[in-house]
């Protein structure tokens, strides 16, 4: 099979394969790589993947995209190890709400969030394409409270690869913190910074951004601007859209989202020919994508901490990825766009363009309050018990719910009991932690709290590695 080949948002890298977009995560310029074609299935193509189970469609899905960087056999085993490790028979179950109201359900996964299903993933593609290589790489991630743990429970105890995870102090849940700081791995270094998931996301590009030091300790990414991680999460886009009757029935998704690379995979997915006719995003408070939607401003406010702290993100990183399409995959004006963004916290996009966007997009948003009436609702109406950031998914499918009687599939993010005292305000009832993780808040802890100052960041990281 021939290998697609991928290119820079910002046009300014060479194009490559493979195997050196999942090592590096970032272009060497700055921007996110993506396919330069996308792979098509046709109808035909489509029927032919409804029958097969998970991991089965995840590497028809995948194989395009990585052509002959891993061998056909080999991809297969990689997948079959990472979805053995969820808990769910089905792997993503499916749920029935009625009045054509769905939920897949994510979170069956090692630490109970959708970032386990590529994780999982790529956890194996690295230690696969590194032993081959011979070579070591240095991890350096940002995370809002999922990305974290998913990527250390993927990463740890492997010979090859240090993880460095950065996580804003005080503003994940007390069990996504203790997920990502209990793991008693040598390989795995958690770091607490002075400010928020923006500051965080902010001092992982700028290590990245600094090419000797880059090179120096060989970084790799594992948060979305790594195109190995939404490729992994396009498959359930189709899971769900094959269940549901595709090709001969169009689907709507409703995704919560704050950093837009989960609903980002279903737009490539219908780039690649899945009949999905809209993608809804929900947001919180820190709602910079439903504002853009609505008006094609994108324009920076204060980061509010929330319930459904995942999503407090006001610095979208793969928007830089629709907009890389909205401009005509122009790699120099997305640059300069984006330039002016980090300058002045603030760019417009053409009518033609916001028209373009909105023909695939809407956007919607609920605060706090709002949160914690859809979890008691939901709860009541349908039995499910959903946590904070599912609810705004199920929030922003309600409100822009189509009128023709398409199924709307709503995106579960992740297991309630990571977020027990909102769910247990809301709802009245308290979540449990799965058995194996029963006495996880009472682990010990491993991290190190720094300032927001890159030379500090850089000089820890040194200091760890030597």
């Amino acid at each position: 099979m021939s290998e697609l080949t991928y290119i820079s948002t910002r046009g300014a890298a060479p194009a490559t394969g493979f195997e050196d977009v999942l090592l590096t995560g970032l272009a060497r310029d700055g921007g996110l790589y993506v396919p330069e074609t996308w792979p098509r299935f046709s109808a035909d193509d489509l029927a032919r993947l409804r029958d097969l189970d998970y991991p089965a469609l995840a590497h028809r899905v995948m194989a395009p995209f990585i052509g002959g960087a891993i061998a056909s056999d080999d991809l297969r085993a990689l997948i079959g190890d990472a979805y053995a490790t969820f808990d769910a028979a089905d792997v993503l179950p499916l749920k029935d709400l009625g009045n054509g109201d769905y939920l897949l359900e994510l979170f069956h996964g090692p630490t109970l969030a959708f970032k386990d299903v590529a994780m999982q993933v790529l956890g194996r593609f690295f230690d696969h394409v590194l032993e081959r290589r011979g070579k070591r790489i240095t991890i350096v991630g940002a995370t809002s409270g999922d990305t974290g743990s998913a990527a250390i429970e993927a990463c740890r105890d492997k010979d090859a690869i240090d993880i460095f995870m950065l996580h804003p102090k005080g503003r994940v849940s007390p069990v996504q913190e203790a997920q990502m700081t209990t793991v008693a791995a040598a390989n795995v270094h958690n770091i607490a910074l002075e400010g928020t998931f923006d500051d965080c996301q902010d001092r992982v590009k700028d290590l990245f951004n600094d090419q000797p030091f880059r090179d120096a300790h060989n970084l790799s990414a594992v948060n979305s601007i790594n195109w190995a991680r939404v490729m992994a999460q396009i498959v359930y886009y189709f899971w769900a859209a094959l269940k549901l009757g595709a090709p001969d029935r169009p689907v709507d998704f409703s995704v919560p989202t704050g950093n837009f690379g989960n609903v980002f995979a279903g737009y490539a997915a219908k780039q690649m020919g899945l009949p999905i006719s809209r993608l809804v995003v929900g947001s919180n408070a820190n709602d910079i994508l439903a504002r853009f939607f609505r008006s094609g401003v994108m324009e920076m406010a204060a980061v509010v901490p929330t319930l459904s702290p995942s999503m407090d993100i006001q610095i979208s990183s793969n928007f830089e990825r629709l907009l890389f399409d909205l401009v005509g995959r122009d790699g120099a004006e997305c640059a300069r766009i984006l330039g002016d963004f980090r300058k002045t916290g603030r760019f417009d996009v053409t009518a033609d363009q916001l028209a373009r966007a909105r023909d695939v997009f809407a956007g919607a948003r609920f605060d706090d309050d709002e949160t914690r009436v859809i979890i008691k609702q939901t709860l009541d109406r349908t039995g499910e018990l959903v946590d904070p950031h599912t609810a705004v998914g199920i929030g922003a499918a309600a409100a822009r719910k189509s009128r023709d009687g398409r199924p709307m599939v709503v995106l579960a993010t992740a297991h309630p009991a990571k977020f027990p005292d909102a769910v247990a305000d809301a709802a009245g009832v308290h979540p449990a932690l799965p058995a194996r993780m029963a006495d996880l808040l009472d682990r010990p802890k491993r991290c190190q709290t720094l300032a927001n100052d890159l030379d500090q960041l850089k000089k820890h990281i040194e200091e760890t590695l030597a």
